[in-house]
């Protein structure tokens, strides 16, 4: 009757850290996997928010009556 015996190499003190490294990083990394959404919802509020700013900026009379004589300046130019 053969018996065979398999040999498995030792483990060693780094192969142990980095799997235990790795577990961590998985482990830390299932806690984030929203993040990217919520962080798209943020930017996109902060654009509407900017764009409502600058709406209301642009359609000011005092803007207005800026743009209206640049406007008309650039149209009689000469040239």
């Amino acid at each position: 009757m053969k018996v065979s015996v398999r040999l498995m190499r030792p483990v060693t003190a780094s192969a142990v850290g980095l799997r235990a490294w790795w577990v961590r990083r998985r482990r830390a990394a299932r806690g984030d996997r929203g993040m990217a959404t919520a962080e798209y919802a943020i930017v996109l509020l902060a654009a509407v928010a900017f764009a409502g700013v600058l709406y209301k900026v642009v359609s000011s009379a005092a803007v207005r009556t800026a743009l209206e004589g640049l406007v008309k300046r650039a149209l009689s130019a000469s040239f």
